[in-house]
């Protein structure tokens, strides 16, 4: 389910929804920073929204398709640092902390990011390193 307008943004960064990821995924509109791509596709996440993630995916690197746990329930997303995300920039990387929990058990994915922009739009290329528990 959507969140509306004048929820919390579900990637916790304390802003509304609406000025927040939901503006990037409702538009066409591309993130300025490699760090608010991060945050808006945390959001893509906990929202299931296949065509958004797939659309901010880089292309070398983009599954066919993206599967979804129904018993998957988010509980938060933490950003740990980000570097060279800025819009001059074209590479940057950005490690998370996302927590979720299947089936009532906890669990996190502690990621190190790569971000490519081509065209003037960031996309996600992959981990760096990652670590799921």
């Amino acid at each position: 389910m959507r969140p509306d307008d004048s929820d919390d943004c579900p990637c916790q960064s304390g802003a509304l929804f609406s000025d927040c990821c939901g503006r990037f995924i409702r538009s066409n509109t591309g993130p300025d920073t490699a760090e608010q791509l991060m945050r808006s596709r945390y959001t893509a996440f906990v929202l299931e929204d296949e065509p958004y993630l797939h659309a901010t995916w880089d292309p070398s690197t983009c599954p066919e398709q993206i599967e979804f746990d129904p018993r998957t329930r988010w509980l938060g997303l933490k950003i740990k640092s980000s570097s060279n995300g800025k819009p001059s920039c074209e590479f940057a990387e950005v490690e998370f902390v996302a927590r979720y929990k299947i089936d009532g058990r906890a669990h996190r994915i502690h990621e190190n990011s790569r971000f490519v922009k081509r065209h003037g739009r960031w996309g996600y290329l992959g981990p760096i390193t990652s670590d799921t528990n």
